[in-house]
């Protein structure tokens, strides 16, 4: 429908994903992804766990009942917002769940690491807009307010020549630390993979309003992003939508050089 936005429903547990940008492997699972209007996806693992079809909920996991935060995800149906519109848009934001748990995985001490990197704690958004899809084809999802500055951004460059691309938005806390786990299993230890990611929870992603930017033909996420002419036209006129390069050089955060990185202001 015209003025209609897609958004993704997130609850603790489960985000709601609209029908028609996930797929699946399975015939079975697929067919019914393909007729959902909603499907329900676990967050620590990305698993489907049902599809909401116009016939009711289809369960695509044993036990559906039992799942962790399934009461919660449906009554967040009901509370789906219906437009975005400038202005009045209310994001309500989540609780800062099963945070102590994922930190204590790490052996990353609450207290100490704020102190040491002046970083607070980020909720996530209670649901997210989608502003288009990024490098990799993906689904970007981003609080409204940076969905909205994120196209004005973006449309702006290109009427200069310049091509500006996402390469990564909205983070839920299990998704960062899945990227601890993931370096983790490659060898790297954590206070190496602090130097480049915040521990989960203090990521600005978390909150949908920062995002990595690049320039087609530029490696993803790599300090060689400030050589480009994308980057030269940011560092000239981000500002003026609304973004700020969050972690410059020498930052206080103990955070490397990110010259990709940028979060709407509000």
């Amino acid at each position: 429908m015209r003025g209609q936005t897609q958004v993704l429903v997130n609850t603790p547990e489960i985000e709601l994903w609209p029908g028609g940008l996930l797929r699946a492997r399975g015939n079975h699972a697929a067919r019914a992804i393909a007729r959902a209007r909603r499907v329900l996806r676990r967050k620590r693992d990305g698993r489907y766990l049902a599809a909401d079809l116009p016939e009711g909920l289809l369960p695509l996991i044993p036990h559906l009942a039992r799942e962790p935060g399934i009461d919660v995800a449906l009554d967040a149906i009901d509370q789906l917002p219906a437009r975005t519109r400038p202005g009045i848009d209310v994001v309500p934001a989540l609780p800062l769940h099963r945070l102590e748990s994922r930190l204590e995985r790490l052996e990353i001490d609450p207290a100490a690491y704020t102190e040491r990197t002046g970083l607070a704690l980020v909720a996530e958004p209670a649901w997210l807009s989608l502003a288009g899809f990024d490098r990799f084809r993906r689904p970007l999802w981003l609080h409204v307010d940076a969905a909205r500055a994120w196209r004005s951004l973006r449309d702006a460059a290109l009427r200069d020549g310049v091509l500006l691309d996402a390469i990564s938005g909205y983070r839920s806390h299990d998704y960062q630390l899945g990227i601890f786990e993931r370096k983790l299993a490659r060898g790297q230890s954590v206070d190496e993979i602090l130097t480049v990611n915040a521990a989960p929870g203090y990521s600005e992603h978390h909150c949908g309003l920062a995002l990595d930017i690049g320039t087609p033909g530029e490696p993803p996420a790599e300090e060689s992003f400030e050589g480009t002419p994308a980057f030269d036209w940011l560092a000239r006129h981000a500002a003026g939508h609304g973004f700020v390069m969050s972690y410059p050089r020498d930052n206080p955060h103990g955070i490397v050089y990110e010259p990709w990185h940028w979060r709407l202001l509000r």
